[in-house]
């Protein structure tokens, strides 16, 4: 089946071919350049350059994969969770394309995208397995039991992984996209430099909590500052990392013990950071885990996951209709 997928859930606007599970294609715009200046994503602003964007990245995937819109079989986009104004754009441009081309379309959670995006790769898990989804507005625990059976076991109770690397590289001076320029900054630090705290919860808690690791950051910084000392930004950062890394790791092997699991897989922007990928690997090993991650350029938000995504679900359930509308919070939980 031949699919294009198109994916608008925050400032990357994205959009794909893929063929049998084959990637034709993969195009991607981001807007990081525009954001950097405020900090952060502007809704308002990230909206208004998927609306310039989406059509020409769309025609650039299907010129990429050497097709035309009418030897398109199924659109694939992603309804939710996401900046709804950002959704908007590029789900009501799917539906238009599905209309006006008698195109069937599904729509597609961001989160499902993320858990099957390891199917992407060369090496493949098999099912059942236990997926971390952690992102700059994610960081969650499922059990995945087919490509369409997700399980929430655990999330943030407050900031996710990716929004505390980011809030951190604010504070510490750091541009936007933090995340990258933390782990650059923590591969020339000492991750035992500083001691800050892993937020482990309650016993057997699969759920996560990174505000508490931030504030501790802050108030390292501050009271560096009060005696006088100039930060060593290279050791807060790598300590930092650190701390994150083996509260994500821990919960996700603790997840795949109690539910009997033998696989683990990431998915999502921050499971791209090499300490973290280093981390799962070592104790993944350690215990007798097999552990898959994606290629990093499927970590990202890319439509080529969601294309994926969508052709499982559409076998499962067959097309949306064309009244449905976008949502913010994921239905996975």
């Amino acid at each position: 089946m031949l699919i294009l997928g198109i994916e608008s859930s925050c400032d990357d606007t994205a959009a794909a071919v893929l063929e049998d599970n084959v990637i034709l294609s993969n195009v991607l715009t981001s807007q990081d350049q525009i954001h950097t200046k405020f900090g952060g994503v502007v809704p308002e602003l990230a909206s208004r350059k998927h609306l310039q964007a989406i059509h020409p990245v769309v025609e650039a995937a299907l010129s990429g994969a050497g097709k035309q819109l009418t030897e398109i079989q199924l659109i694939a986009a992603t309804r939710g969770p996401g900046l709804i104004g950002s959704l908007l754009v590029g789900y009501s441009y799917s539906k238009a394309l599905s209309y006006v081309s008698n195109i069937p379309l599904v729509g597609v959670d961001h989160m499902a995208g993320h858990i099957l995006s390891v199917f992407l790769g060369q090496e493949k898990p098999s099912f059942p397995y236990i997926a971390l989804i952690v992102s700059g507005g994610t960081s969650a625990i499922y059990l995945a039991t087919s490509y369409n059976d997700f399980q929430l076991l655990g999330r943030t109770r407050d900031d996710a992984a990716g929004e505390a690397f980011d809030k951190v590289a604010k504070l510490l001076g750091l541009p936007y996209p933090g995340g990258p320029q933390v782990a650059g900054m923590a591969a020339g630090g000492d991750p035992q430099a500083v001691h800050f705290p892993r937020a482990w919860l309650d016993e057997n808690s699969l759920d996560f909590s990174f505000s508490g690791v931030k504030t501790a950051v802050l108030n390292h910084v501050n009271s560096c500052r009060q005696q006088g000392i100039q930060p060593n930004i290279g050791d807060i950062c790598a300590s930092f990392q650190e701390a994150v890394a083996e509260v994500l790791v821990e919960k996700t092997i603790s997840a795949a013990r109690q539910n009997h699991i033998n696989t683990i897989v990431v998915g999502g922007g921050v499971s791209s950071n090499t300490r973290i990928r280093d981390f799962f690997t070592a104790r993944c090993a350690s215990e007798g885990l097999l552990f898959y991650a994606p290629e990093p350029i499927f970590c990202t938000d890319n439509a080529a996951m969601i294309a994926l995504a969508g052709y499982h679900s559409y076998n499962q359930s067959g097309p949306v209709s064309l009244d449905e509308d976008v949502y913010s919070r994921s239905a996975l939980g």
